[in-house]
């Protein structure tokens, strides 16, 4: 067993889609990207992991998430991608392709959203079920960093998935983990006699107002 204390698991959104510039849930939904418009954001999170190297790369298999990793990974020298169902985003059911003003007056839509996570949408997943398969997928990344000695992990998922993430590891309320496209969080985590725990995070790319 390599000897590992410290790993950097860096999760990043997917680029614009137009489902997201129509603000349509989108779910498990594969929508591409929207091109060329996705590109800026995601040439400014290249730039941004340009200098750093990563022991494992996983993604997930929805297309937007496998054409931002193309696009992040041009130039860059990285391990194959892991394809990972378990990175999917939310399934948002029945609201997957409707928009906010379309269902805003619907009472079971309301009571969703009231809900925080706790309801799920209907024929879609509750915030617990989309913990339950991030939690699998964070386990394996961790027991991996154990056996094989990596010490930096990049991961390419969704909205949701990330928001979950950042409520469970970080604290954070469940509608203020929000990042945008082509932007995600670096979740440092630290092993000790208790196991892994998620000591900090920070936002990737690094705002330009705190870089200076």
């Amino acid at each position: 067993m390599v000897a590992v204390d410290r790993l950097e698991l860096v999760v990043v959104r997917h680029g614009l889609t137009a489902w997201n510039k129509e603000r349509r849930y989108q779910g498990h939904r594969d929508i591409p990207l929207l091109m060329p418009e996705a590109l800026a954001d995601i040439a400014r999170l290249r730039d941004h992991l340009a200098e750093e190297a990563f022991d494992a790369v996983h993604c997930s298999d929805l297309i937007r998430c496998r054409q931002t990793l193309a696009a992040v990974r041009e130039g860059l020298a990285t391990p194959e991608a892991r394809l990972d169902a378990r990175l999917r985003e939310l399934d948002f059911g029945d609201y997957e392709g409707r928009t906010y003003a379309t269902l805003k007056d619907d009472p079971g839509y309301r009571a969703w959203v009231d809900s925080t996570g706790i309801q799920a949408p209907p024929n879609g997943e509750s915030a617990d079920a989309l913990w339950a398969r991030l939690e699998a997928w964070l386990d394996e990344v961790l027991a991996q960093a154990l056996t094989s000695g990596h010490r930096r992990v990049l991961a390419v998922s969704h909205g949701g998935a990330i928001r979950e993430l950042r409520r469970r590891l970080e604290g954070a309320d469940f509608w203020d983990g929000v990042v945008g496209q082509a932007r995600g969080r670096r979740f440092i985590f630290t092993h000790g006699e208790e196991g892994w725990r998620c000591s900090c995070s920070s936002a990737v790319p690094v705002p330009a107002s705190a870089s200076r």
